[in-house]
């Protein structure tokens, strides 16, 4: 069919009425390995052909090659192919549903869904090529993949917040985060009462463009406000360590920046920068986590929002047991394993076909820790009431012992103490 030479992970997007080529992306950032017309048109035309049978194909897999089709709005058509090892129907469904998204936050609802002119719709969508290239890289976190705001703990946390309240209700803002090297240190109520999706998709915006001392974009929400743009504004204070608002068309940038960035954020200068170094480890300091854990992902399920990281330890050097990247990608894969298979995600669109299989015929109940044992780590997950909790062990802990182990640890990372 196609084989792949560089590039592990290719995007299609085609209307969907009549399948045309809008643009193929692949990973690099680059359009330069272009997929045949021939093979493009296969991949749309089984979709079709299944469609029209009133059967909707949804993935498939070949030899080498692992590919999820998604319609949006009966106007757009992804289509991804990837072959890395542990592509899923669940990962790059959450990828298609990103990349659209994106598509939307730059351009809008209605240019997507209305479009007179594909010629000029080709054209639009070049602004969107970066933020869609960044979905399509290796992951660093596991955002993308959770559609849930990473955050990071901090002892001052408290004085951050009196600080960024103080200063959104000054910028006419509802809507405000303190932002650290792609984590969220700390928001506003409002914040947390956006879209999972559109608080993540604002993040990674962020994370995805050139450093610059200030922004002013014009943003759609997918959810919240798909065809009404609004106001995105950035404030570098330190670097590393960025400012976000969503407001209306005042105050200016200009005074914004002159005067209200300066008023606020200047007399707690030492302390961004402290902040701005944290530990990658995105844990209070004095944390006390057993030894064994390699990775952990814990979710807030009542806010969408995660700690997540690879290197739970301070001491934890890249020549340890397992390597970080190794780390990533067995995390990254264990979730989407166990959220796929075994925990109910956030409540589905009514359009979206769900991502997740059914449990085993028979079974009523809904299970609440699951494990899986693999020659390199193990893995152990738990699925409460408010919290989703995924770790990830050395192999030399005993089986026996990872409920207990797992237990204590979501007792000690959502204590009062940690507020989260």
């Amino acid at each position: 069919m196609w084989e792949d030479a560089g590039s592990s992970v290719t995007l299609l997007c085609l209307t969907a009425s009549s399948g045309v080529p809008l643009y193929c992306r692949s990973r690099g950032g680059s359009a330069k390995q272009q997929l045949p017309f021939s093979v493009i048109g296969s991949l749309n035309g089984v979709h079709m052909f299944g469609a029209n049978l009133d059967v909707l194909l949804t993935a498939a897999c070949t030899e080498n090659t692992h590919v999820v089709w998604k319609v949006f709005h009966n106007s757009i058509t992804l289509i991804v192919l990837s072959s890395e090892e542990d592509a899923s129907d669940f990962s790059l469904g959450r990828l298609l549903e990103n990349v659209f998204n994106a598509m939307v936050l730059v351009l809008g609802l209605d240019e997507l869904v209305n479009t007179q002119n594909i010629e000029r719709l080709k054209k639009d969508l070049k602004a969107c090529y970066k933020l869609i290239d960044s979905f399509l890289e290796p992951s660093k976190c596991s955002a993308d993949l959770t559609q849930c705001v990473e955050c990071a703990m901090i002892p001052s946390k408290a004085v951050l917040q009196e600080c960024l309240e103080a200063f959104a209700s000054a910028a006419e803002s509802r809507f405000g985060s303190l932002l650290v090297s792609g984590r969220v240190l700390c928001a506003t109520e409002q914040w947390w009462q956006l879209a999972a999706a559109e608080a993540m998709l604002l993040v990674w915006l962020v994370h995805s463009l050139p450093t610059h001392t200030s922004r002013d974009l014009p943003v759609y929400l997918p959810h919240g406000s798909p065809m009404v743009p609004h106001r995105f504004l950035t404030f570098q204070l330190v670097p590393g360590l960025e400012v976000l608002l969503l407001c209306g068309p005042k105050p200016s940038l200009q005074y914004l920046t002159d005067e209200l960035v300066k008023q606020f954020w200047l007399p707690l200068l030492d302390l961004l920068k402290t902040s701005a170094r944290a530990s990658p480890c995105c844990l209070p300091p004095g944390t006390s986590l057993a030894p064994g854990i390699l990775g952990l992902l814990l979710i807030n399920q009542d806010q969408r929002k995660s700690l997540f990281t690879v290197q739970p330890h301070s001491s934890c050097t890249e020549g340890s047991e397992m390597p970080l990247k190794n780390r990533l990608r067995a995390l990254r894969s264990f979730y989407a394993l166990a959220t796929s298979l075994y925990f109910p995600c956030e409540k589905p669109e009514e359009s979206t076909v769900p991502l997740q299989e059914e449990f085993h015929t028979g079974f009523s109940h809904h299970p609440q820790h699951c494990y899986v044992v693999y020659t390199t780590h193990k893995a152990y997950a738990i699925h409460g009431r408010r919290h989703q909790l995924f770790l990830i062990w050395k192999p030399d802990v005993p089986t026996f012992a990872l409920r207990s182990l797992a237990t204590g640890t979501l007792q000690t990372l959502t204590a009062e103490d940690l507020a989260f």
